[in-house]
């Protein structure tokens, strides 16, 4: 096990992606709202679905092309891999169907609860397949350069939504965490992190209806 790569980044994603399921779960089983109009108004979702393309999109540029050229000539580890890579893929259609019953005014709320509960359902399945299975070959195979990368290609195509998205990130993590993911940024944004957007983040009911930009 390479010393070398701190999985932290990762780990506070999925935990993160595994918080919004949660909200996104009491939201379409709420019996007092309608979740068509919750999640097309609501900043969690479209916070979601850009964190979300972002860690995907830099594992998928970054990450399992550089694990893929590491684990040549190991068929069984090259099919982990796969299947990871065919998780990802069927990940999207479901966030677009989302999507397309949220701008439906006809929508039946009952197909769409199905659709984000299978969208819980693939995601959660991932999310640990690839802590279970992706992580430990990262760990063995990758050189800590090649992690580099995808961290530094990982905070680029975060750094768009930045103010909104990293303290998405830290929402609940540890103090290990939050400390080790603020000393990863340069320090003008580290103190604008700490002095103003986490502050803003704070204050936003990020699951009400009405809060999207």
């Amino acid at each position: 096990m390479s010393d070398a790569i701190d999985l932290t980044v990762m780990y506070a994603m999925h935990d993160a992606l595994r918080r919004e399921l949660a909200h996104l779960e009491r939201i379409t089983t709420a019996v007092d709202r309608d979740p068509r109009y919750v999640l097309a108004t609501a900043a969690g979702w479209q916070l979601f679905q850009k964190s979300l393309h972002a860690h995907h999109t830099a594992e998928d540029d970054a990450l399992w092309p550089a694990l893929r050229h590491s684990l040549a000539g190991r068929p069984q580890d090259l099919a982990v891999l796969e299947a990871l890579e065919a998780e990802h893929a069927a990940i999207d259609p479901v966030i677009e169907a989302i999507d397309a019953r949220l701008a439906d005014p006809e929508t039946d709320p009952l197909r769409l609860c199905e659709l984000t509960d299978a969208l819980a359902t693939g995601l959660a399945g991932h999310l640990k397949h690839e802590e279970d299975a992706a992580l430990p070959l990262i760990q063995r195979a990758l050189t800590a350069e090649q992690w580099g990368h995808f961290g530094q290609v990982h905070a680029q195509r975060l750094a768009p939504d930045a103010p909104a998205l990293l303290p998405w990130l830290l929402d609940g993590a540890d103090e290990l965490t939050v400390e080790r993911l603020l000393a990863a940024l340069p320090s003008p944004a580290r103190a604008t992190c700490t002095s103003q957007w986490l502050p803003a983040y704070t204050v936003l009911d990020r699951w009400s209806p009405g809060t999207a930009d």
